[in-house]
């Protein structure tokens, strides 16, 4: 597996296949209509944070630079600079990066509450002030009142590009008070050539990749980045030797959950293993196989655990060992 630097989206500067939205987007603007906030909402990866810093760039005052697309500008403008460097004054980003660079479990209400004071000022050197959410979903509670708190009473120069890939589960008070750009996935060979295209993944390498990733190019170079594939193969190998278990091999995953870079790790294995029950229940629906009811909490507990290990800081090896005997019991229906 080749390592592959997967770039912040402050830093990328073109977007492929979302130019629906970033027309609707652009026309808004130039009609002087520009809604006070926007929800970005479609599957993680598809490029919703990218745009979000696309469109602060032209709000900015950044001109347009064709070669890049529809609100593409010049790496090279100031406005891009100061984006790239975190320094424009015009500018606020809300994510669940810390101050000391490490990802923090939600967005704090604390940096919430920052939105009140920066529209309540007027833009220093650009036409608007923006604010990025990325994303809404990583909100906790008391934070996305603080972000309602700002939407109802919209700032006059003020644009709020909230990212979200789950907006159902946000605030309905929220979504009402934005208005709703949808971004759609790639597709599975365009996404297969957009990872061959900054990789040196092979083609088959990079079509696995585009079908876990299911379509979106960003969520397939963050896979290119880790381990995914040997990931998918653990996966395929603990299930389709089920009932039995191969405990030297158990024991090396969990040994590799250790430590920060582990957590991630353990979520993809997780999530590779989710897939490949999932497809296992529906083949064998399609066959007439069952019952069904042992996967169907086999497959429950495998999107439940990391969710318990991460709120509750539980033991990833015990929740690995805990899933195992779910497959295991699964198996022997």
């Amino acid at each position: 597996m080749a390592d592959t630097a997967v770039p912040h989206a402050r830093e990328v500067y073109d977007l492929q296949g979302q130019e629906p939205a970033e027309a609707a987007f652009e026309a808004a603007r130039a009609r002087g209509r520009l809604h006070h906030a926007w929800l970005l909402t479609g599957p993680e990866g598809v490029g919703k944070a990218t745009f979000a810093y696309r469109a602060a760039r032209r709000l900015l005052g950044g001109l347009n630079d064709p070669r890049f697309g529809i609100l593409g500008v010049d790496p090279e403008h100031p406005v891009v600079r100061q984006v790239a460097a975190r320094s424009h004054p015009d500018l606020l980003v809300l994510e669940r990066e810390g101050p000391d660079g490490k990802a923090r479990r939600v967005i704090p209400v604390d940096d919430a509450r920052r939105l009140g004071e920066f529209f309540s000022k007027s833009p220093a050197s650009a036409p608007h002030r923006v604010a990025i959410v990325d994303a809404a979903d990583d909100l906790n509670p008391n934070a996305a009142n603080a972000i309602l708190k700002t939407l109802e009473e919209p700032p006059p120069h003020g644009v709020l590009l909230m990212v979200s890939h789950a907006p159902g589960r946000l605030l309905p008070t929220i979504r009402s008070r934005c208005r709703r750009l949808a971004f759609q996935p790639l597709g599975v060979e365009a996404t297969a050539a957009f990872v061959r295209a900054r990789t040196e993944m092979n083609p088959e390498e990079a079509l696995r990749l585009a079908h876990m990733a299911q379509g979106a190019p960003g969520r397939a170079l963050q896979l290119a980045a880790t381990n995914a594939l040997s990931l998918d193969d653990a996966a395929r190998e603990l299930i389709s030797g089920l009932p039995q278990v191969d405990e030297s091999r158990a024991l090396q995953l969990a040994e590799s959950f250790r430590g920060g870079a582990g957590a991630a790790q353990f979520q993809l294995l997780f999530e590779r293993l989710s897939d490949r029950v999932h497809s296992l229940a529906m083949d064998r629906a399609g066959q007439g196989i069952g019952p069904l009811d042992r996967w169907a909490d086999a497959w429950e507990t495998l999107q439940r655990l990391p969710r318990e290990v991460e709120q509750l800081n539980l033991d990833r090896a015990d929740a690995l060992y805990t899933a195992l005997g779910e497959l295991r019991r699964a198996a022997q229906t």
